[in-house]
């Protein structure tokens, strides 16, 4: 079984089925893969990733299954995949004019994250991240942030920089920090498009006037210490 994720965290990857071999380019799955499934965010990069390009990549008589978004699947190849036997079977809980018409078509209804277990999963998992991110500043699942996870927080103190995805802000922060006499133990930096996110343990509390010249750097948007 092969997993492909470019953004995955080392807290992810820890919890990844030893079945799973994590790989580095999504090709390999098209090559090697009878069954295909998709669990991406929809975002621009992400627009219509399967399309003829991609099936060209895979076996002949692949599966797909997309329980994401639907429009992660360029119908029109799709429909045109699915007709020249390319791709044996498509299923979705994604149904639309165009879909439910498909040659080739499995959709069911999306009431997948409806069912009762579902729901009381989704809940524990958003009260477990939100008490993460206040307690840690760990960012999991967000929508519009990037993934950033550092574990539980050790050091003396953390702070987490939310900031444009601009060049020299790592810079920036550091250098602040390193003005206002405090040393970095340790640091990740994640973006996502126009955003990044910042995690950065220190070995003492910065003070006031550290944090306040974190917050007016340009492009800086949110300064928090967590202590």
């Amino acid at each position: 079984m092969y997993g492909y994720d470019p953004f995955i965290s080392v807290n992810a990857a820890w919890r990844l089925s030893r079945n799973v071999k994590h790989i580095t380019a999504v090709e390999t799955i098209y090559k090697e893969c009878d069954y295909i499934t998709l669990h991406v965010p929809l975002v621009d990069a992400t627009k219509g990733m399967i399309n003829k390009a991609a099936f060209d990549n895979m076996k002949d008589g692949a599966v797909i299954l997309n329980f994401a978004r639907d429009i992660l699947v360029n119908e029109a190849d799709m429909a045109e995949a699915l007709k020249s036997g390319k791709i044996k079977k498509y299923v979705s809980d994604f149904p639309n004019p165009t879909s439910v018409h498909m040659e080739g078509a499995i959709v069911i209804p999306h009431l997948g994250a409806s069912t009762e277990e579902s729901e009381d999963n989704c809940a524990k998992m958003a009260v477990e991240e939100i008490m993460d991110y206040i307690d840690n500043g760990n960012i999991r699942n967000s929508v519009n942030f990037p993934a950033c996870d550092m574990g539980i927080c050790n050091a003396a103190s953390r702070i987490a920089v939310l900031h444009l995805n601009i060049p020299n802000m790592i810079g920036q922060i550091t250098g602040t920090l390193a003005a206002g006499n405090v040393n970095i133990s340790d640091m990740t930096n994640k973006s996502r498009e126009k955003y990044a996110y910042t995690l950065l343990d220190l070995e003492n509390v910065p003070d006031a006037v550290s944090i306040q010249k974190l917050n007016a750097i340009k492009g800086v948007i949110r300064v928090r210490v967590i202590k």
